[in-house]
Parts: C-alpha cells; structure tokens; sequence
C-alpha cells in the first residue's frame, strides 16, 4: 500500500502505529492489549480476533455482548472468507403476536425485540476453521477481567449512564428487573474510572470457553434463557437456540480505482457502501478539494441514492430474492450517476438505523487479517439480563418491520436486515487490510469516507479516521462535525442541503483501520471519537 507517509511528522496530528509482527485496533485499549498478548502467544489474526471481541463485551459492556451477532471478513494470505453469525426470529415470533401485543412497530426493547444470540458461535467457527490456540485460552482474558474488574472508559461510561438514566427508567416488566442489578450496582452507572465486575459474567465466560459456545444454544445457558422467558412472557424457545447456526458466505465487492473494496453481502447493509462507491468512481472526487462542499455533497448524493436501493431490496436471502448482481453492476452504476446535480435530491429510503456497536481488526506476521464487528443492537441490547448469567440478550429484532410488502418483513426463523458491516480492502489480489467504522446507518457512510480518504486523497489510517465527517440522516437532512469548516456548510446549505453543525455523541462513528505497507509492515489508527486504541509490535 502507498500512502502519503512522508508528512506525518508536524506539531498536533495524531500519529498512526507501525509494526511489522502483529497489530490490533479496536475501540477500547484494555481489549487491544488481550489480542496483542494472544498474538505474542504465538495466536494468529483470528486467535487475537476472538479473545479481543471476547474481552469487549466485559470492557465494553454496552456496546457488546455474548448475547448479541457478529460478523467477520477473514484474509487466510491467499484469499478472502465471510462469517456471518446473526441470529433468527424465534419459531413464535410473528406480525401477528406483536400486532397482538398492541404494537403497531417493532418494539425496541423486551422480548419481542430478541433474536437468537449469534456472538458465541461465531467466535466457535471462526476458530475452528482458522484458529491455532485452544478456544478456552482465547475467552480466559474476557473471564479473567469480568471476575477482577476493569477501570470503566469514558465513552463506554457514558453510553452507560445514558441507558441507566434515560432509557431504563422507561421500560416496565419482569423481563428486564434484572438489568440495575448488573449494570447499576448501587443504584446508578458506574464512573469513570471506577471498577466494573460481574462473577456471574465471568461464569458465563468460563463456561462458553470450556464448550466451545455450545453453553448458549444447547447447554446451561441455554436452559436458564429459555426458563426466563417461558417464565416472563418472551417466545423464545429451546429449538430456536439448538438450530442456530453460523453461515460462510462469499463476500460480495467491487472495483474502486484499481482497488477492490470488500464487503459482507446481504442481510447486511455492506451493499450500500459498494453502489455508492461504484457511482463515485465515475467523478474526479482527487481534483476536488477534500474539505469542500462540493466534494461531500458528492458523497452524500451518492450515498442517498444508495441507501435507497438498499432500503427497498436487502432482507434475508435466504427468504427474499435480492439483486446483488445488479445493483453492484457498472452499468447500473452510470445510470444512477447522473441523478446527482448541483442541488440536493430526494431519495425514497427506509429510516436510517441508528445502534451501538464494537468493532475490531487484528493482523499476524504471517500476512493473515480479520475484519470483525459484534453488536447488541443498540446499548444493552434489549436490557433483558437473563438470571445467573451476566448476559444481556441482543434486540436486533427491532430492526424488522410489520409491512408485508417490505424485504425486511417479520418472519419465524428470519435473519433481520444487518447494520453491522466489516470492511476489507484489496489491490490486485492482495490484501491492503481491514477498515471499519461503527454506529447504525453510519457505518455504510464512514465506509466511503474511509475509502475516499484512502483512495483519492492517500490519507494513512489514522489521518483518515481523524477527519471530519458528514452523517445523511434522511431526506435533506445532513449533520456535519463541528470541525468541519464553516463554508463547507454554507455551501452545502447554499445546494439546498438541511444542514446542522452537531456534536451528537457516536453519531458519525469509531473506525478503526490496519492497512499493509509495501515493506510487509502495517500502518494502523483508531477513531479519537472512541477510547480505542491501536497497537502493535
């Protein structure tokens, strides 16, 4: 990878990390030092892929979970490999119950909210097609902090005390009385800086290292989820959990500028990233200035057009026929391109997404690298902490829809429309490495900024990660980062653009990004917006 390497060193910029061994970036530092250690362990990328993920959903808490999905993009040194490892609507989970239920939409938190927790069994398959450790070394990090405790962060701090505070005090039921217990000892979220633990947690961890993460489909677990919903009106059921499975897929891509940009193909949102890609590739993005109105609404019109196509045609395909290959053709893209003018359209798509997410990317000396992101769906998931277990249950099913007309339509036994997307970038064959940028209906938006940075403009990763950036909400509606120049909004208001300067806290995304260098070594950086880190040796 050639990179505009020879200017980094100036008073002020935030410095990428070089290492030439292993590296990990993640979003929360005491994570990273688990993958690191796994790697000096003699682990590979994907050891170091799972025992962090494993470690993120104690350190952090809110935005992860054994109880939530995953998916990874895997480079074995020769080829690319997509898991994905989302969960099912349970078998009595229907339209009709919810409508029964007095819901008129998907209720975002409880037991209609829940999908079968993926988490565990993708950290199992990952491993047992690619990793070199024992498993239970991998979760021993994960359980080790859960029993002592860790220093709580500060952007997972507030996440925390938002929940507790503001949304918690909101919902009513059994199915949640278990929630303050664990995550408000004393009766409120815990500081910064002040020590976090769970043994139940820890427990938990214990036992999915020792049987693989059958514990949760099949086992102890599983038995305690399915008795705490018989017991407080969830529909949950133990063949749901017993059939759940991981699925390999092939990952879906495209060609940006003699690069090829990788993404997870649907359930996942990826899709968006490449269409909005494939319509940029025909403007000259490098002869304009990066900060410059016309530049973002560029992107933000492509991006619209987009979302759109998503939007209407992704689902499960395993239940609804999707045209992947048509809407990531070339062709397809030159006729959408003109649709962008001077002035801002509107597009037709569903309502962004927003949630809360953990994403990591890790690299061996060998030239193996993962893409991997796991998520509860939104900050503690559904708030449903299932008894003796420190596991808080994912509500990614708030993400279906009552339309029957719509792709993402409410079925038994259906995969949800996916916000979470790993990233991968490749030249000619070879892996250049894995990107990643968190948060809902963002991640698609950060994954073109990334790659317009990367690509058009030769940012290194942490230079990339360190620019303002744009979030399209919907319709004309774009917030900007208060870094951001104030004639980029004014211009961007001038073509007809709702724009705001805000400072919304996860908003616009933590990224992380590991790219390999020409020299074999690699070059990381991790988002300012998070507490991450990158780290090598």
């Amino acid at each position: 990878m050639e990179l505009n390497l020879q200017d980094l060193v100036w008073p002020g910029r935030n410095q990428p990390v070089f290492a030439a061994a292993g590296m990990v970036a993640t979003s929360q530092p005491l994570a990273a030092r688990v993958g690191i250690d796994v790697l000096r362990d003699g682990g590979n990328a994907v050891d170091a892929a799972v025992a962090t993920a494993a470690a993120l959903t104690v350190v952090e808490a809110p935005t992860s979970s054994a109880g939530g999905d995953a998916f990874a993009l895997v480079w074995d040194g020769q080829r690319l490999h997509g898991l994905n490892g989302s969960g099912r609507a349970p078998a009595g989970l229907t339209a009709e119950v919810v409508r029964g239920q007095g819901h008129d939409a998907m209720p975002e938190r409880g037991w209609l909210s829940v999908t079968v927790p993926g988490v565990p069994a993708a950290w199992r398959d990952l491993h047992a097609r690619f990793g070199r450790l024992p498993f239970a070394r991998l979760i021993e990090p994960a359980r080790d902090y859960a029993e002592r405790g860790h220093p709580v962060s500060p952007i997972s701090a507030w996440h925390w005390q938002w929940e507790v505070e503001e949304e918690h005090p909101k919902l009513r039921g059994a199915e949640v009385a278990g929630f303050i217990g664990l995550y408000a000892p004393g009766g409120r979220a815990p500081r910064v800086g002040e020590i976090w633990r769970s043994e139940e947690m820890a427990h938990s961890l214990r036992l999915i290292g020792e049987t693989n993460g059958d514990t949760v489909y099949t086992g102890d677990i599983a038995e305690r989820i399915v008795r705490f919903a018989e017991a407080t009106g969830g529909v949950i059921g133990p063949a749901d959990l017993a059939s759940h499975a991981s699925t390999w897929v092939e990952p879906i891509s495209t060609g940006y500028r003699g690069f090829d940009v990788w993404e997870m193909p649907p359930n996942t949102q990826g899709i968006a990233a490449l269409i909005a890609l494939n319509i940029l590739e025909g403007l000259d993005l490098a002869s304009i200035p990066w900060t410059s109105g016309k530049s973002f609404h560029i992107q933000i019109e492509a991006m619209k057009l987009a979302f759109a196509d998503t939007y209407r045609y992704v689902g499960d395909p395993d239940r609804v026929q999707i045209p992947v290959a048509e809407l990531l053709s070339k062709d397809y893209a030159a006729s959408r391109r003109p649709l962008i003018g001077d002035r801002a359209s509107l597009a037709a798509p569903g309502e962004p997404a927003r949630g809360d997410t953990a994403y990591l990317c890790t690299a061996d000396g060998d030239g193996m690298m993962v893409s991997y992101i796991q998520s509860s769906s939104d900050a503690f998931g559904s708030h449903i902490v299932v008894p003796g277990t420190g596991i808080v249950l994912q509500n990614r099913g708030s993400g279906f829809s009552l339309d029957p007309h719509r792709p993402n339509y409410l079925e038994p036994g259906k995969r949800t429309f996916h916000t979470i997307i790993p990233g991968f970038l490749t030249k000619d064959g070879e892996a250049v490495g894995p990107f990643g940028v968190m948060q809902g209906s963002m991640q698609p938006q950060g994954h073109v900024q990334m790659i317009v940075n990367t690509v058009d403009h030769l940012m290194d990763p942490q230079t990339s990660l360190d620019q303002p950036r744009w979030y399209w909400l919907r319709g004309r509606r774009v917030l900007l980062e208060p870094t951001i120049d104030l004639w980029v909004a004014e211009d961007l208001h001038r073509r007809g653009h709702d724009v705001s300067i805000a400072l919304e806290r996860d908003a616009y995304g933590r990224g992380q990004i590991i790219w390999r260098l020409s020299s074999g070594a690699y070059v990381a950086g991790s988002d300012r917006r998070g507490d991450g880190q990158a780290a090598g040796y």
